[in-house]
Formats: structure tokens, sequence, C-alpha cells
């Protein structure tokens, strides 16, 4: 029992413990761990009490940390758990507390490279029917591979950033040619984030079953879309502006270790993968998001239905030899569920803006200025406690 008393079912009790960057000032940013509403400063903490690596947590960024290894990473952990459970180390902690209200929350980790996956099966599915509505839903490879798209690190931003409406050219159904302008269309996408710590060289594989000696922790994301962007540049390469304008992930970066409870499952694969993509070891999560459109929520996507998991999306992105560094960020694509209460975009909700719904008394399909979406995420943790990821929250501002 911690010596700092927690409301009972506190998500960020003794068994979440997630790892982030605050700042008390605007030149102060360093590393911080969150218990219940503080946030413990772990550089004043470390040197006060001569922990090894107390150099680590006065960086702007998790990255030092992460370069540990996982090894001396599950050993910092244990150390951040005996401060909170050791009644001795009250005194010294409690002086280096702070209010999560009172701190600003920085983007925790420098992103090296940012990867995004298309693993759900409802949505890819849903997406198929809307887009290509004369042909087969699922692409001919979606089976056979973990389908994704390279992102632009600069983009990714913290929580509470508020996203500008991006422009670019669309051509609507009605229209014969092409425009150029702000998007008409703008999306979300509610989304599960794994954040590599250890790297590899270039021409190296990881294999499913080390996904845990490189992958750090994971984040909610929120990859925000213009889907009239997209629909018109994606054949035959991809997504490209309609994605790359922005992408929110939540300040909390969970390790690995408080998910040990969260592990189920995943759904049977049909066909068998490939062997360099069979998993014998997953780490599918049963985490449920929620999404909230402008303080009202309007979804409940599941985790643990997601055909591909983190580790086969890892070994994939890396069996062309591509190198993995520190900071390197990749996202699961959009949670969605088989119901429509479970659907993790505006695109699947409204089924392409033809069935409009309500949203705080008005019907909507796609996000005007002004609107706030924050998606949040709860997992089972050890002894029955729940493990709580933090609101990914952002604001649509006008077109510039």
């Amino acid at each position: 029992m911690s010596w700092l008393d927690l409301p009972p079912g506190s998500p960020y009790g003794i068994e979440t413990l997630p790892y982030g960057v605050f700042s008390d000032s605007p030149d102060s940013p360093r590393v911080g761990v969150r218990f219940g509403d503080q946030v413990l400063d772990l550089a004043a903490v470390a040197e006060q009490t001569g922990q090894e690596h107390a150099d680590v947590f006065a960086q702007p960024s998790l990255n030092a940390l992460m370069t540990l290894g996982t090894t001396r990473c599950s050993e910092i952990r244990s150390w951040v758990r005996s401060l909170f459970l050791d009644r001795s180390r009250q005194e010294i902690v409690s002086p280096h507390l702070f209010a999560v209200d009172d701190v600003e929350m920085r983007l925790p980790i420098v992103v090296a490279d940012y990867v995004d996956f298309y693993a759900s099966e409802s949505h890819a599915s849903n997406v198929g029917q809307i887009f290509r509505p004369d042909s087969p839903a699922l692409p001919a490879s979606w089976k056979h591979l973990p389908i994704g798209y390279h992102g632009r690190a600069g983009t990714v931003v913290v929580s509470g950033t508020d996203v500008v409406r991006p422009c670019g050219q669309r051509q609507a159904p009605t229209e014969s040619a092409p425009t150029y302008g702000p998007s008409r269309r703008l999306d979300i996408e509610a989304e599960v984030g794994f954040v590599v710590g250890t790297p590899t060289r270039l021409g190296d594989r990881v294999s499913t079953a080390d996904f845990g000696a490189h992958v750090f922790g994971v984040v909610l994301v929120n990859d925000w879309s213009a889907r009239d962007i997209q629909a018109w540049e994606y054949v035959p390469l991809g997504p490209f502006l309609g994605k790359s304008f922005a992408t929110s992930i939540s300040p909390w970066v969970v390790p690995l270790d408080a998910l040990a409870a969260a592990r189920v499952a995943p759904p049977a694969q049909d066909p068998t993968p490939l062997e360099y993509l069979a998993d014998r070891d997953p780490w599918a999560l049963d985490l449920t998001l929620e999404v909230e459109w402008n303080g009202e929520v309007v979804a409940r996507p599941p985790f643990a239905s997601m055909y591909w998991t983190p580790g086969q999306q890892l070994a994939h992105l890396t069996v062309n030899g591509a190198s993995l560094r520190t900071g390197d960020l990749y996202a699961s694509g959009t949670v969605s569920g088989p119901e429509r209460g479970q659907r993790g975009s505006f695109l699947e909700l409204s089924w392409g803006g033809t069935e409009p719904f309500e949203v705080a008394g008005a019907q909507r399909t796609f996000l005007e200025d002004g609107d706030t979406v924050s998606i949040r995420a709860l997992a089972p943790g050890a002894d029955g406690t729940t493990v709580g990821f933090g609101a990914v929250t952002g604001t649509v501002l006008p077109a510039r």
C-alpha cells in the first residue's frame, strides 16, 4: 500500500506509473511519472538520492531513458515503485510532487520515424465499402501482411495541441475537376501507438518474439485525416497530404511492464501468415478506447479485436532490413469493432457522410472548426487494478 493515498480504482496507481515530460516553467522540461493526479519530478528525486541514472531524468524527452534497454528500464520502474511504497521515502518525495493541472505536458519523445498501420479488419472492411463500393472491401494482400504507410515524424504533436484545418486538392463526386482549399471532410482516427526504445542496425530484422525487447511503451494516438484530400490522392501510392498535417499522441507513455495483465489472445488469422509473421507469444491487449466529441462519448472501440498484433507489425516493418531508432513510433491504425458504436472514425460512424448522427443535439458527419475530440483508454492491471492512458485531445482551428 502506498503512503500516498489514492481514490479507489484510480487508473494511475502503483501498477500504472506512466512516464511523461513536464515543465513547471518555460525552460524546465524534464521526466516525470504520474501517480494519481500528481506528477513526480524524477530528476530531482534521482539527484537527491544518488540514483545511478539520474541524468536521464533531467532530459527534455524520454529517449535517453529508453536507450538504457528493457532490463535497466524494468529496474528503474522498480525503483520508482519503491518511492511510493516505502514510507521512509515520503519526506524525500513529497516536495517534488506537482499537481497534474499545474504543469505543462510536453511531447514525451523525440520522434525518429512514424509509421501507421491498418490492422483492424472491421475498419478496413468499412473503409473499403465506403471508398470502393464496386470492389472487394479488403485489398488482396490485407490478410497476408500488415498494411501501413510512412508518416511525417515532424507533425506528431502532444495532446492539447490545436489542429489547423489542412488545405489541399479535393474533388467531390459532383465536381468535374479538382479544386484547392480547406478540407471539407476532416476526421479523426482512434489508435494505439507503440514507442521503440531499443534500436537495431540497418539490415537487421526483428522477430515477433522480440517485440518486448524493442518496444518501450504504449501511447494513444489520434491520426487526424482529411478524407477528401485522402480520397483524391491515395491511388496508387496511398495516404500522403490527407494524413501528414497532424498526428496527436497522449503525453503519458505506459510501459509494457504495466500491461502484462491486459494481454489476451488475438483473433484467429486465416490464412495462416507466413513464418516471419507467426506470433506465438502475442501482445494483443484488452484496451477499451473511448472517443469523445465536444464532451459526448460517440464510440468505444475495442483494441482486443485488432487482426494484426503489434509484434507482427514490428516484424513486418523491419523484415526488409529497415532499422529501428530510439523514438520510432508506429500506430495500430484505426481501432474499430463490428458494431456501429465501436467505430473509431467519423468516416465510419457517418458512413462516408451519408448517415449523419447526433452529437450534442446536432446532426453531424465530419469535424467543424472549434470542435474538440478526446480519446481515452483503460486496460485491466495487476491484482484487479485499472491502467489508464491519459487523454489525447485536440481542437480544430480554421484553415490559415
